[in-house]
């Protein structure tokens, strides 16, 4: 029997394994390990990964193959780059219907409080996903997921927020978590009630945390369909003294943390993540120096999203110096959402990192496998090509990694 591992340009055929410890051998490559320090891409040349089951057992020089490779598989990947698999650290990839209307309004001239007036915005993406079964759910959401998949995508981050409602909220996480059964692909799923307040709530937002945010998240936690707890961090929808109620629980329940803050005004949220020891603090076009720097002192990763900066045609660039300067950490994610960022191209997103937010190719590559990988809390797992990790990892025609960007 054969099985096919797939490169670009090619189709390699190799044994399937007999056991989850078979060892293959990948060798004759540029490898872009991203390993180590921040700086640069840990680029290995004449490079080879020797994997064992699923588990890298060896990085670094095809003369220096341990001697493990003796007898094993061997793939000759001709020069092609390797590199980690890419990760998506910010989706709201479930959702129902689209709001392709709302870019026709925008381009009109509609501002966003003319859009929410005529029934668009969130409270769209809430009405529409809201009619819609799980499994209609997972018939709309899959595309999406493969096109993110078709670029060589091993890990993505999906959060709820289109439910407002207790069972509407868990329904999405269990799409999430279903989408991980259909397709190989690592889900990370994050609870966002804390998104914005449904009309029956409005100018109530003390009783909808009380009411239906805390509850599903207890909720979601004993089911197991919690990984991390995220909240929108603005003054068009909760307050930093709100999200701390969210937050609080979450802790107490032993889960991380993550926050949309900063895109549209400077409310401290940043300063808040960082006080919880966030994993990220995510969009950041209004953060101050202070707010990088306390990230930077917490490990919190900064999230960029030029995807909603360009669809929404922002002004305020992040401050991307500033976050260099204090060594916070920077990754950068799709956003994918039907109404500020619809787009599933991770490979766009560095693009659009690079040419709008100045980031280097470095950066941008490191900001879609080592920094997001940090950002979901799965450093440890994946992101790098080091011993120990998870064989994640991308095989590219190219003939350097700016290519990619």
């Amino acid at each position: 029997m054969k099985d096919k591992y797939r490169a670009t340009g090619i189709e390699m055929s190799v044994a399937t394994p007999a056991s989850d410890e078979e060892i293959v051998v990948w060798r004759n490559a540029h490898l872009a390990t991203v390993a180590g320090d921040r700086d640069g891409l840990g680029v290995v040349e004449g490079g080879a990964i020797v994997v064992r089951g699923d588990r890298i057992a060896y990085v670094g020089t095809d003369a220096n193959l341990p001697a493990l490779a003796r007898g094993a598989v061997q793939v000759d990947l001709e020069g092609r780059w390797v590199t980690p698999a890419l990760i998506d650290c910010h989706t709201h990839l479930v959702f129902g219907g689209d709001r392709a209307h709302e870019f026709e309004m925008r381009l009109a001239g509609a501002s966003c409080e003319e859009i929410a007036l005529a029934g668009g915005g969130i409270a769209s993406s809430v009405n529409a996903t809201n009619k819609f079964s799980e499994d209609e759910l997972v018939l709309q959401d899959l595309p999406r997921l493969d096109a993110l998949m078709e670029e060589r995508l091993s890990t993505v981050e999906i959060k709820s927020g289109y439910g407002l409602n207790v069972e509407a909220e868990l329904k999405m996480l269990r799409v999430a978590r279903g989408l991980e059964t259909l397709r190989p692909v690592r889900v990370v799923t994050t609870y966002l009630a804390a998104h914005a307040i449904p009309s029956s709530y409005r100018g109530r937002n003390g009783d909808y945390i009380k009411d239906v945010v805390i509850p599903g998240l207890e909720r979601g936690r004993r089911e197991g369909l919690i990984d991390a707890v995220d909240g929108f961090c603005e003054n068009i929808a909760f307050s930093p003294a709100e999200i701390s109620k969210v937050f609080d629980k979450a802790t107490a329940i032993g889960l991380p943390v993550k926050l949309h803050a900063e895109q549209l005004s400077d409310l401290g949220g940043a300063k808040l993540a960082a006080s919880y020891r966030a994993l990220s603090a995510d969009h950041l076009e209004c953060l101050d120096e202070e707010g990088a720097q306390a990230l930077a002192m917490a490990g919190t990763v900064a999230v960029l999203l030029p995807g909603a900066f360009y669809t929404l045609r922002e002004k305020q660039l992040p401050p991307v110096q500033a976050l260099r300067n204090a060594g916070t950490p920077i990754a950068i994610a799709t956003d994918c959402n039907p109404g500020t960022s619809p787009r599933t191209s991770l490979l766009l997103t560095m693009n659009m990192a690079a040419t709008l937010f100045g980031l280097t190719v470095d950066e941008c590559v490191a900001g879609a496998t080592r920094e997001a990988a940090r950002a979901l809390g799965l450093l440890h797992e994946t992101g790098t090509l080091e011993v120990g990790r998870s064989a994640d990892f991308a095989i590219w025609n190219i003939g350097r990694p700016a290519e990619l960007v």
